[in-house]
């Protein structure tokens, strides 16, 4: 190899090395003939979809990431269909779950911000509330929610049980899945005991008190994990709905509090040789098993058969997190967009979107469609053959899967709102990102986020009309809530 050749192999990080080899391979291997792609279109598939918990844009190799290892979700990446332009439904967990579940945008969802204190009520769906696994249930699907939850707990009317889920195994309350070493999980109704011993703080989050373990024996992740592979391994031959709603890589907030670190791993794996601080090298570890864990189920559907009739998607519900005291110049992870969690701006809500579907999906292509998490909603009623509920903000991006971007319907325009520090609005419209803080009463600010991504530049004075058209989206998007009212920054 000549040294110019050398400079420039050098110059490509691991990451993006191991993606470019596994696309050259899918490519290599893309044989699929039309009559084949086309058959998939006459059944229901199975239908999994992955949720990790605060993982960044710029998180995974193909994506850009250069240090952490994500081997699994690059060859997802090149096997299948990788989305720039795709959004979580909020910049922090709940209500972007409740837009995932529900098909509606935080201006009309139920669930539109993480509650705090003892009541949890205003952080749980309702009866009222159709949800995406609701949808599957009616038409004929098994159901299975492995991971964290977040909208509902005992006693309330968000229970997963109650808002179309079969099974449930996981975490309830979000403080209790901070913790990756906790005392239980809920098996359906009930606790199901784990070996571990928690150190609690004083903080009560809907009657929990967070912590962290003094004594570790059995990993969340790894537990749920293997539930979750059971469930699927023990299906009838009806379709079946997987929500796996993972963990990894969200801090332990009490742990860094109580001991400095909050990223939780059994071992640093891969990064346990560098010579960087323990939360640097325990953030890194939890990305990579949980990439290590997406590779074992896409194998897994594969051994079982059922590759070919099932539907994987994998996304995280907002940007990446800085709150195990982990260095996030370290490893970028929002690429170049700007911001993080708790911003409005690309980094706190453009998040990683890759589907699998081997024999629909053309392997190694790549989509600038623009949708976000509400689109599952009338995505899986598509793929179940059922009407999509009404009153929903959601459109399918079937066609977006299937290769056919010239029937794929476009949204007119993408909301957020957001209740804490201030309060902040934000609206995706064509090419144009408008922020506003605090919500209805701030400046907008304007940026056109298809030539400026990292949203550098504020051009609200050159398009005043632009800014007019999006005022009047914030204002007509946003429904009032008695439980989401906004407070003035403290």
């Amino acid at each position: 190899m000549g040294a110019s050749g050398q400079r420039a192999l050098e110059s490509v990080s691991l990451g993006e090395l191991m993606y470019r080899t596994v696309l050259l391979a899918a490519l290599a291997a893309a044989t699929i003939p039309e009559a084949r792609v086309q058959a998939a279109e006459g059944d229901r598939p199975n239908v999994v979809f992955i949720l990790a918990d605060d993982l960044g844009y710029g998180d995974l190799g193909s994506y850009g990431q250069r240090i952490i290892q994500t081997p699994s979700l690059d060859r997802m990446a090149a096997e299948g269909i990788r989305f720039t332009q795709f959004y979580a439904g909020a910049t922090v967990c709940a209500p972007s779950r409740s837009v995932l579940m529900t098909g509606q945008h935080t201006g009309h969802t139920h669930v539109r911000g993480n509650a705090s204190g003892p009541d949890m009520t205003a952080q749980s769906l309702r009866d009222v509330d159709v949800t995406v696994a609701e949808v599957f249930k009616s038409a004929g699907y098994s159901t299975g929610l492995f991971g964290k939850w977040g909208l509902g707990e005992v006693g309330l009317e968000g229970h997963p049980l109650k808002q179309g889920f079969d099974a449930f195994f996981g975490y309830l309350n979000q403080v209790h899945a901070h913790n990756y070493y906790p005392e239980f999980l809920w098996r359906n109704l009930e606790k199901a005991p784990l070996r571990n011993k928690v150190e609690r703080m004083s903080r009560v989050y809907g009657g929990f008190r967070g912590g962290w373990a003094t004594e570790r024996n059995e990993y969340s992740h790894d537990v749920i994990m293997n539930e979750a592979l059971d469930w699927v391994e023990n299906r009838d031959e009806s379709p079946f709905f997987l929500y796996l709603a993972l963990t990894i890589p969200h801090a332990n907030n009490e742990g860094t509090r109580g001991t400095g670190d909050g990223a939780e791993v059994p071992d640093h794996g891969a990064y346990a040789a560098e010579g960087w601080p323990g939360p640097d090298k325990g953030q890194a570890a939890m990305i990579t098993r949980m990439d290590r864990d997406v590779g074992v189920l896409l194998d897994r559907l594969k051994e079982l058969g059922i590759a070919e009739k099932t539907l994987v998607m994998f996304s995280s519900d907002n940007g990446p997190h800085n709150e195990s005291n982990h260095d996030l110049v370290r490893f970028n992870p929002s690429g170049v967009l700007r911001g993080i969690k708790r911003d409005l701006y690309e980094g706190g809500i453009r998040v990683p979107f890759l589907a699998w579907w081997p024999g629909t999906i053309q392997p190694a292509r790549v989509s600038d469609h623009v949708g976000y998490f509400g689109d599952l909603m009338a995505t899986s009623a598509e793929l179940a053959g059922v009407e999509t509920p009404a009153n929903t903000d959601s459109v399918s991006f079937v066609p977006a899967l299937r290769g056919r971007p010239d029937e794929q319907e476009a949204h007119e325009y993408l909301y957020w709102e957001f209740y804490e520090s201030g309060s902040s609005q934000a609206v995706r419209l064509r090419q144009w990102k408008g922020v506003r803080k605090p919500m209805m009463t701030g400046r907008i600010e304007l940026y056109d986020v298809l030539r400026d991504l990292s949203e550098k530049y504020d051009l609200a004075r050159n398009h005043p009309d632009v800014v007019q058209e999006i005022e009047g989206i914030m204002s007509r998007a946003h429904a009032a809530h008695p439980n989401w009212k906004l407070r003035p920054p403290r």
